[in-house]
């Protein structure tokens, strides 16, 4: 019994021998021999992008180099670089269009206004019968257009009569008639001109004044242009000096027709700079200084006790030749207080009416005439530089009646 369980612990041991030797010699079959180990690495390059044309060649192998035996260049010195100043082109020097006949040109601007007074009083005249209804409204249409209630009066009256006499009232009749009677209700015995003379080695210094928005530093700079078109060298004084702006703008218009503007700072004393315009307009040999002032509010005492310190100062270089009061003759009867508060300050010897054009009543050249006892010297009929006009009585008429 002995034996044979010796006999089957030999055989088990042999079948493990033999399975263990097989099993060893199929692993070695599979893997590969080892290489020997290479002394640098090899490092495979990514493949290439896919490229079109000549580009689809193969890359060539280049020498390449490394970052330190690249050389950089020298450094070169900059040179600095100077920023020249840009020369100010000088502005060009307009040459204004001349004034005479200049009330003329503009006439169809000023005929927008007529239709109120001019027009309407020739179709009211033109009726067939002229009862007291008739005469009511004609006195209603002048009135309408601002002329005022002693100025209609009289009118009206002296119109009853040429017509009661006349007799026929042909449309060319009626129209002579009006005529005659408003270019006399306007009135043709004044001297509208501007006046620029003065003592000899003196400017002619005028003036400017009015309230704020009647285009009283624009009509300053038509002025200008009025007075360089009849041959005059100017010198502005910029003595608004509340407003802001208001010296840029009048200079701007200077530049325009190569008059120099004095100025000072913002806020500063309208009075010294009135006097030192005039200083140099002395200086310069200039023909007329021009001083726009601050639209002064005519309800505050203390500015318009300042507008008479400025006439004051001024007046210690000489006379004053001539105050403008600018008007805006859309205000209608609101512009005779105005007209009231300013000739109590100073003396007005001329006035200005800008914005004639449009809505404007024409009657107003005559109202404020009668309120102040001066002329309308200018009127304004337009935006355009050269819209502000001499005043011509005639050509007025003409143009509020139309042919």
């Amino acid at each position: 019994m002995e034996i044979i369980l010796a006999v089957v612990i030999a055989l088990v041991v042999a079948v493990a021998v033999t399975s263990g030797l097989v099993i060893s010699g199929r692993k070695k079959k599979q893997l590969p021999p080892a290489e020997p180990p290479s002394a640098t690495p090899t490092i495979t390059a990514p493949p290439a992008e896919p490229h079109v044309g000549e580009e689809a060649e193969a890359p060539r192998e280049e020498p390449r180099r490394t970052i330190e035996e690249v050389g950089l260049p020298a450094a070169e010195a900059e040179a600095p670089v100077v920023e020249e100043p840009l020369a100010e082109a000088a502005p060009e020097i307009e040459v204004p269009e001349p004034t005479a006949g200049r009330l003329v040109r503009l006439r169809a601007r000023l005929a927008r206004s007529q239709n109120s007074l001019g027009k309407g009083l020739l179709t009211l005249l033109s009726r067939e019968h002229l009862d007291e209804d008739t005469w009511e409204e004609i006195e209603e249409t002048l009135l309408t257009a601002d002329v005022g209630v002693a100025p209609t009066t009289e009118l009206v009256d002296r119109l009853r009569e040429r017509v009661k006499v006349l007799g026929t009232r042909t449309p060319e009749e009626l129209r002579t008639l009006l005529r005659e009677e408003l270019v006399a209700l306007v009135g043709t015995d004044f001297d509208r001109s501007v006046k620029t003379e003065s003592d000899p080695g003196t400017p002619g210094v005028v003036m400017v004044v009015g309230v704020n928005g009647t285009g009283k530093t624009t009509t300053t700079g038509k002025l200008a242009r009025v007075l360089v078109a009849d041959g005059k060298s100017v010198v502005l004084g910029a003595a608004d000096t509340f407003r802001a702006a208001a010296a840029d703008q009048l200079q701007t218009w200077g530049e325009r027709v190569g008059a120099r503007t004095v100025r000072g700072p913002e806020g500063g004393d309208p009075a010294s700079i009135a006097y030192d315009a005039v200083k140099e307009g002395i200086a310069e040999n200039a023909d007329v200084v021009l001083i726009d002032t601050a639209g002064r509010l005519h309800t505050k005492t203390g500015l318009m006790d300042e507008l008479g310190k400025v006439k004051r100062v001024v007046e210690k270089h000489g006379p004053l030749d001539e105050v403008l009061l600018v008007l805006d003759a859309t205000t209608g009867q609101n512009g005779l207080i105005q007209a009231r508060v300013f000739a109590e300050v100073v003396d007005i010897t001329g006035i200005v009416l800008t914005k004639l054009d449009g809505t404007a009543k024409g009657g107003i050249v005559v109202a404020v005439q009668r309120e102040l006892g001066v002329p309308v010297k200018l009127i304004g009929l337009g935006e355009g530089p050269d819209d502000l006009a001499p005043f011509e009585a005639g050509a007025f008429v003409d143009a509020l009646i139309g042919d």
